[in-house]
């Protein structure tokens, strides 16, 4: 007679074995990630480029840190064959976390704040997620991790596991990505990189990676306004918080993740809400390319270090992302209604780059 338990064992790893392979096929299938030149004036001598991660399978940045998070917890036996994910969010993050529950075969629960819109549930249960509303928002997280535990899930907690998700060694990582781009284009790693934060673990990945390597790059993190990670950064206090969520999909927390690593920054930029909107729109109008507010943050502060590059002489290039694309947004930070509602008015932002771009003038909105 067999041992009943090893016979549970076995199957266990099997499955894990299973669901690991399926993971790792799905990044295998992967088209590559484009590098997109923005097209400044050639006689300022500075290079724009923007890695396009809306081109990934969920549309956005956020699907190789998802495939990592469920990578680990499958390793672990976190995530088994009868195992339910719970996470506690209504964007990117719960996309790619449906996507990925459905490759490999267990449920998915995504507690999302009650007024989350039909189109946001509707992308998360295209996946074949279940999405659990809970008010006030700011709570879903104690929800989510409750609700895992009643029911013998998994709580997934991307904020605090992100820390340990990215291998900024790798040779695959989107550090090693990024500048393995821009020196095939440029001939030499850009002066700066610029990226929104979120959880912290992409600038926290981007510049260990920098450091790593001794490459001469600098890394900008920019930051939405109420927003934790840039007064932290200027002030030195890692409890800093602000108690109000950010307008800014995709980036910006009331308060300093485990993931953000302030010693890897060289420069902490705030950028105002309605600058990233401005950005977000005039990227779209002038190029076509489809984007998100969080990259719209990226572009303003780009342009401005674009400007900085100029007064001191330097040439080069300067590299940042296109962190998702704009189709969940039409309704939102594309509708001059929406925008006005919340007192957002990008149009003396907007005339803040058109200055710049055809003039090479740059002036802050007063």
């Amino acid at each position: 007679m067999g041992d009943p338990g090893r016979s549970s064992q076995d199957g266990e790893r099997r499955w894990a074995q299973e669901a690991l392979a399926r993971l790792r096929a799905e990044a295998a299938e992967e088209k590559p990630i484009a590098l997109r030149r923005y097209p400044l004036p050639q006689s300022w001598g500075v290079r724009l480029y923007f890695r396009d991660e809306s081109q990934r399978p969920t549309g956005s940045l956020k699907h190789r840190l998802v495939r990592r998070l469920m990578e680990d917890a499958v390793v672990r036996g976190d995530i088994r064959q009868d195992t339910t994910v719970v996470e506690a969010t209504a964007g990117n993050t719960a996309i790619a976390t449906a996507y990925f529950a459905q490759l490999i075969g267990v449920p998915f629960i995504a507690v999302v704040p009650g007024r989350t819109s039909p189109a946001k549930r509707d992308r998360i249960e295209r996946y074949g997620g279940t999405c659990h509303p809970f008010d006030p928002p700011a709570a879903i997280y104690d929800e989510a991790a409750r609700l895992a535990a009643e029911i013998g899930g998994h709580y997934l907690d991307h904020l605090a596991a992100a820390k340990h998700a990215e291998d900024w060694r790798a040779g695959d990582g989107i550090g090693a990505a990024l500048l393995a781009q821009v020196v095939a284009v440029e001939g030499n790693p850009p002066a700066w990189v610029v990226v929104g934060v979120g959880t912290g673990a992409t600038s926290a990945a981007l510049g260990s990676h920098l450091r790593y390597h001794g490459y001469p790059t600098r890394l900008a993190a920019v930051d939405p306004e109420h927003s934790a990670y840039w007064p932290s950064w200027v002030t030195g206090y890692p409890g800093y918080g602000t108690g109000m969520p950010s307008r800014i999909e995709g980036i910006g927390r009331p308060r300093v993740e485990p993931a953000f690593l302030p010693s890897v920054i060289d420069l902490a930029m705030p950028v105002p809400d309605a600058a990233s909107v401005a950005a977000m729109r005039y990227l779209a109008t002038a190029t076509g390319w489809s984007a998100g507010p969080s990259t719209g943050t990226n572009f303003w502060a780009a342009l401005r270090l674009v400007d900085r590059m100029r007064a001191a002489g330097e040439t080069g290039s300067i590299a940042t992302l296109i962190c998702d694309g704009a189709d969940a947004y039409r309704g939102t930070y594309f509708d001059d209604d929406w925008l006005r509602q919340r007192q957002l008015d990008p149009d003396p932002y907007t005339r803040t780059i058109d200055r710049f771009l055809t003039g090479g003038q740059w002036s802050e909105p007063t």
